[in-house]
């Protein structure tokens, strides 16, 4: 249990930090697609210096829009702790039924999600086509999963090996997987069958034991799948996850990018159709994770929210 707990401690120091919204001139947009929104770790749905910002921004923004920020719990404060300790196809499962008995979202509906938000969200996608998501925004989300410690001193520092080692040892463990969050999408490129084997969520709808069909269809019935990727990003490792690209198996030095990935070259879950078909983009923004300004997220993201 020691270990467990252990294990737990360190992957709870992996992704937090909320958005920064640095303020800037409004502009004048109008569109009436719903808009969902799923916060990141450490934060909630209705932070008023984070979602709740967001969320007013949004409706600032896009005259008469309904903006659904997900609360995952009874009040402010489950909806963070679930964050950390609730299991993710459980939260998905809540989020589908949420989704599904609102009336505002009955024609569709656009999705936003925060850091760990947006993996979710596609898996909201893939699992729970009704009603329809239209476009899916990750800011900052880990859909290969996260592998290593932010500000960790190099690659081949002996404190991160030594962390990494008692992550190894515990992340893919029964217990770690059904109550840490972050472990659920911990991804071991030195341990790839373990991974493919227990990881709970990630390699569930990553394709990596088999491949559901239903997935693939759902995913590719998006318009658009956006993904933004912070430059100066100091939480997330590595950072090409955002772009749904990362290491390669076997090691933890040498990337790939999704286009590199078997992933892609099998088309095991549609996204080469996808970037075929013109569904693809990839944002990039200068700053540290979620950190971004109203005229950047106006410029390139309010397009997508129409």
């Amino acid at each position: 249990m020691s270990g467990s707990r252990m294990t737990a401690t360190l992957l709870c120091f992996l992704l937090a930090g909320p958005v920064l919204l640095v303020a800037g001139s409004p502009v004048q947009n109008n569109g009436t697609v719903p808009v969902v929104l799923w916060h990141g770790m450490g934060d909630s749905c209705c932070n008023p210096l984070s979602m709740g910002a967001i969320k007013k921004m949004i409706e600032e923004e896009v005259s008469g829009v309904y903006v659904l920020s997900l609360m995952i719990g009874k009040n402010v404060i489950k909806d963070t702790e679930n964050g950390f300790f609730m299991d993710v196809n459980e939260q998905v499962s809540m989020v589908c039924s949420q989704l599904a008995q609102d009336p505002k979202l009955k024609g569709g509906y656009n999705a936003m999600g925060f850091s760990q938000g947006g993996q979710f969200l596609r898996a909201v996608a893939q699992r729970c086509p009704s009603p329809p998501m239209k476009n899916l925004i990750s800011i900052g989300g880990q859909h290969q999963g996260v592998y290593g410690l932010p500000r960790c001193p190099g690659e081949s520092s002996h404190i991160c090996d030594m962390i990494r080692k008692a992550l190894n040892s515990g992340a893919y463990t029964d217990f770690v997987q059904k109550h840490l969050v972050q472990a659920q999408y911990w991804h071991d490129p030195l341990n790839d069958d373990l991974y493919k084997k227990y990881s709970l969520f990630l390699a569930d709808i990553n394709q990596e034991r088999a491949i559901n069909e239903t997935y693939k269809k759902n995913l590719q019935l998006l318009e658009n799948f956006v993904m933004v990727k912070f430059l100066q990003d100091t939480v997330v490792d590595p950072v090409d996850t955002e772009w749904f690209g990362f290491l390669k198996t076997g090691q933890a030095k040498e990337t790939e990018t999704l286009q590199e990935s078997v992933l892609y070259k099998e088309d095991r879950l549609g996204l080469a159709a996808m970037e075929k078909a013109g569904k693809l983009a990839f944002l990039a923004s200068e700053g540290d994770h979620l950190q971004f300004s109203r005229e950047w997220f106006i410029t390139h993201l309010l397009p997508y929210l129409h």
